[in-house]
């Protein structure tokens, strides 16, 4: 995993509308079976290169939560980072991503409610400068007047 900005926590003091913070990751055979594993996920187009060779996509592609899961690490390792609670999440999946793609999982602050420590955020992850996964967070951000 390449981290392309430092783990930990950004209060919601600090957060500004704009902020953008990503990571990048090549999804591998193991991240897919590990990810069926967990999730009990075994549908063979993400398993069986045979099966999924006769499917719209001509071969294996990945779980598309597992592509959406790198988003996740975003917001809970970057921003807002640790101490971060996941309110909600919309996602797009626009196209496949495959066996060996380097997915870059991006997040932008959209809208802050200072009041109530909400932060919206739009989400992506690209490959190839092509969107795979479009969608919007909100997360309840931490803060320094309640450690």
């Amino acid at each position: 995993m390449l981290d392309n900005a430092p783990r930990g926590t950004i209060c919601i003091e600090d957060i500004e509308i704009g902020m953008v913070r990503s990571l990048s990751k090549v999804i591998t055979d193991r991240d897919i079976e590990l990810f069926a594993e967990v999730s009990t996920d075994r549908n063979p187009v993400h398993l069986d290169e045979d099966y999924a060779q006769d499917t719209i996509f001509g071969g294996r592609i990945a779980h598309g939560m597992l592509t959406a899961g790198l988003v996740s690490a975003v917001i809970g390792e970057q921003l807002p980072g640790h101490g971060t609670v996941y309110l909600g999440q919309s996602l797009k999946f626009l196209a496949p991503v495959r066996p060996g793609d380097l997915v870059t999982a991006e997040v932008e602050v959209t809208e802050i409610d200072h009041s109530r420590r909400r932060v919206t955020m739009n989400t992506r992850c690209i490959v190839n400068n092509k969107k795979v996964l479009t969608g919007d967070a909100t997360v309840l951000a931490p803060s320094r007047k309640f450690d």
